[in-house]
C-alpha cells in the first residue's frame, strides 16, 4: 500500500481435529462429508477384533461408476497382507498365475508397496486369485475371502451384520473444506441492487439460497405459509420485510406479505419486450408497482429502519 515502508506477513499454522461436516475424498472422485464420528469401540470390527477406520456408503459406487475405488480397496488389502501363489487352490497353469509369475509377482511379503497402471493394471481374475492367496493370520484363518468381503460385527451390539462387507485399504484425503470455515449465519444484511434478494456466500454476509428442489420439498410437505415467507418477506418483498422487522421489534403480529421484487423485475422485462402487463386486484382495480428504491427510501424515512446494512458484530465495528 502507498506510504508503507515495510510489510510484515505472519503465517500461523494450525492443526485441526477432524469433525462432523468436514469433507473427505478418495482418489476416484469419491468425495463425501463426515456424518458421524464414533468411539473406536463402537465401530464395526472384523473377526479378529480389528475395527475399521472409515465406513463408506456403497450407494456411492454404482451411480458414479467409479469402480477404481473398489479395486484400490482390494489391492490395498493384498499389499498389506502379502501373498504367495503356492497358497492358492487354483491350478498352477491358470492364466492369471502365469501372468503374475511372468512379472515376478508370484510372492510378496506383508506391507509390500504396489503400484498398478490406471487402465492397464491388475485384472479382475488376478485380484480374485490373489485374494485367495494371501497369508493367513496367526490363527490360520483368512479374514477376507476370494470375493474381497469380510464378516463384520456391530461394535455396539456385537452381532454380525447380515451380509459380508468389502474391507480393505485405500487412500483417504482430507480436503480444504472444513465445517468451521463454512459455518455462517445472517439476520439482515446486504441485498442485490436489481433483484433485492439477499446476496450469496459467507464473504458477502449473504443469505442461504433456497433453490428449486428445496421449494419442491416444502411443497411436498404442504408447508405453504413457511414457503410464502421464504419467497417474500425473508427475500425480496421490500416493504414487507421492513414491516415484519418492525412488528418483531414491537412484539406485534406479523403482517401479510406483499408483492416480491422479482415479480416487478419480470414485469419490467416484459415491458422491455413491448408487452404491457397490468396487475389487477380481486375487485378488478389496477395495482401500482412501485420501484424498490422508493420502497426502501420510504421505509427508512418513515420507520428509521435500514435492513440492507450489516449489523455490527463487535464494539470495534461500531
Amino acid at each position: 500500500p502507498p506510504g508503507v515502508n515495510q510489510l510484515v506477513r505472519v503465517y500461523v499454522a494450525q492443526k485441526r481435529k477432524i469433525s462432523v461436516g468436514d469433507k473427505l475424498a478418495g482418489r476416484h472422485g469419491n468425495k463425501g462429508v463426515i456424518a458421524k464420528i464414533l468411539p473406536i469401540e463402537d465401530m464395526p470390527f472384523m473377526e479378529d477384533g480389528t475395527p475399521v477406520d472409515v465406513v463408506l456408503n456403497p450407494l456411492g459406487v454404482p451411480r458414479r461408476m467409479n469402480i477404481g475405488q473398489i479395486l484400490e480397496l482390494h489391492l490395498g488389502w493384498l499389499a498389506k497382507q502379502g501373498w504367495d501363489l503356492n497358497l492358492s487352490d487354483d491350478p498352477d497353469d491358470s492364466e492369471w498365475k502365469q501372468r503374475l509369475i511372468k512379472i515376478h509377482a508370484d510372492k510378496a511379503e506383508p506391507n509390500t508397496k504396489v503400484a498398478t497402471p490406471v487402465f492397464d493394471g491388475a485384472l479382475e481374475d488376478e485380484i480374485t486369485g490373489l485374494l485367495g492367496s494371501t497369508f493367513p493370520t496367526r490363527d490360520g484363518v483368512r479374514l477376507i475371502g476370494d470375493n474381497g468381503k469380510a464378516s463384520l460385527f456391530d461394535g455396539r451390539s456385537g452381532e454380525p451384520f447380515p451380509a459380508p462387507v468389502s474391507v480393505g485399504y485405500m487412500y483417504i484425503l482430507k480436503l480444504h473444506h472444513l465445517v468451521d470455515d463454512k459455518i455462517h449465519a445472517r439476520s439482515t444484511g446486504p441485498y442485490s441492487m436489481i433483484t433485492q434478494q439477499p446476496l450469496g456466500g459467507k464473504a458477502q454476509f449473504g443469505g442461504q439460497r433456497f433453490g428449486e428442489m428445496e421449494v419442491w420439498a416444502m411443497e411436498a410437505y404442504g408447508a405453504a405459509y413457511a414457503l410464502q415467507e421464504l419467497l417474500t418477506i425473508k427475500s425480496d418483498d421490500v416493504p414487507g420485510r421492513v414491516k415484519v422487522y418492525e412488528a418483531i421489534v414491537k412484539g406485534e403480529n406479523i403482517p401479510d406479505s406483499g408483492i416480491p421484487e422479482s415479480f416487478k423485475v419480470l414485469v419490467k422485462e416484459m415491458q422491455s419486450l413491448c408487452l404491457n402487463v397490468e396487475v389487477l386486484s380481486q375487485d378488478g382495480s389496477q395495482i401500482e408497482l412501485r420501484d424498490a428504491e422508493e420502497d426502501v427510501f420510504r421505509a427508512a424515512e418513515e420507520l428509521g429502519i435500514d435492513l440492507s446494512r450489516r449489523e455490527p458484530s463487535s464494539v470495534e465495528e461500531v
